[in-house]
């Protein structure tokens, strides 16, 4: 299963959509909101505090604690 490039999450089966660039360069949406994000808004993932790059770079991942 592909990964949203803007958030991180996994994208399910006949979800989400697919942008090519002129270059070549693929990326893939799970959401509309996603998509608006990055192209329109022109936002990037580390400034975004719902994204999985936003959780990694300030060490919020709460996945990976140890009690």
């Amino acid at each position: 299963m592909p990964k949203c490039t803007f958030c991180g999450n996994s994208i399910e089966r006949s979800t989400g959509k697919i942008f090519v660039y002129a270059s070549g360069k693929v990326i893939n949406f799970c959401s509309r909101k996603c998509e608006k994000n990055l192209l329109q808004l022109k936002r990037k993932p580390l400034r975004v505090r719902w994204t999985e790059d936003y959780r990694k770079a300030t060490k919020k991942d709460q996945k990976n604690v140890k009690k």
